[in-house]
């Protein structure tokens, strides 16, 4: 079972513009509250594909929302005066590189938080990919049909698909990794913007955070985001993770502000040193526990989730 089902059945909410009906008969659990309150607080930039919403979190920064698939996928595009930075590219559903086209000229370099599916969906819509160097981003940058596919099951989708879109041809594309790169590489945009590499695995091997260190921002993957953090498949390291999570939270102090990949893209960095209190106090049997499936469990410690493996895996 992918990712995206055990994230609708778990009831998380997504965005449903009004101006969309519903695809299939009757509309998800998960996707029947209207616009997210968060989403009111930031600029919202105009694009043509109504599949994607876009907001400015800060100057030259940009938060591409999908807000029509239980994912809730946050890309981020991230603008110099030489060259632009997309931090994941999302489902791949809908061309996530004409919305770039819009909201920049500069040439667009692609740089993925993680290789699972929703965060790679778009790579081959753009000429240079870079890579960290493990075998996890190998095996994925051959894509993947089945995981793609399980995004589009009707209990995925709010709205309607883009036009043009074809269910049964759908699929995650293989793409080309034009460079890897390992922690502390710097992708010089121009104009004083930097963005520095942090390795962050945890959640997968392949995990990175990216810190834009002249405007204060921290970009975190699926390593921090607001909703409940998924910690249970076989390539997830929960020693790695909580390794990751402190390594982050040493940096709150540099850091304006924090922008995960799903659900809502802005946060405040006082999160981070509470995120490790809370995975540490879920480690040590803390907090509230209930099944969430077969072979996993929700853990709750205050403003934190964590589905993990159950009974025992990820626990002391």
């Amino acid at each position: 079972m992918s990712f995206s089902t055990k994230l609708a059945r778990l009831g998380l909410f997504c965005l449903l513009p009004v101006s969309l009906g519903a695809q299939t008969k009757g509309i998800p659990e998960w996707c029947k509250p209207l616009p997210r309150p968060d989403y009111k607080t930031l600029l919202r930039m105009p694009v043509t594909d109504p599949w994607f919403e876009v907001y400015r979190v800060a100057p030259g920064t940009f938060a591409i929302y999908e807000p029509h698939q239980a994912e809730e996928t946050i890309s981020y595009l991230i603008v110099g005066t030489k060259q632009a930075l997309l931090f994941d590219t999302g489902m791949g559903i809908s061309d996530i590189q004409k919305v770039t086209s819009q909201l920049t000229k500069l040439f667009v370099v692609v740089l993925n938080s993680h290789t699972h599916n929703d965060h790679v969906g778009g790579n081959s819509e753009f000429t240079f990919v870079y890579g960290m160097e493990t075998d996890f981003t190998r095996k994925n940058a051959k894509g993947s049909r089945a995981d793609a596919q399980a995004e589009i099951a009707s209990d995925q989708i709010c709205g309607k698909l883009p036009p043009g879109f074809n269910p049964k041809t759908y699929v995650t594309k293989p793409w080309k990794i034009s460079r890897f790169v390992h922690e502390g590489f710097t992708v010089n945009l121009g104009g004083g913007r930097k963005l520095e590499i942090i390795a962050t695995p945890g959640h997968t091997p392949d995990a990175i955070a990216l810190i834009d260190r002249a405007n204060g921002l921290l970009f975190t993957g699926d390593t921090y985001y607001p909703a409940p953090i998924w910690l249970y498949r076989p390539e997830t390291d929960m020693d790695a993770y909580v390794a990751s999570a402190k390594k982050l939270a040493a940096l709150a102090p540099q850091v304006k502000l924090v922008l995960g990949a799903h659900n809502v893209p802005v946060a405040q960095p006082d999160v981070l040193p509470k995120l490790v209190a809370a995975i540490q106090a879920v480690r040590s049997g803390k907090g509230e526990v209930k099944a969430a499936g077969a072979g996993k469990a929700m853990h709750t410690f205050q403003d934190f989730k964590f589905l993990l493996a159950a009974p025992s895996k990820g626990l002391d």
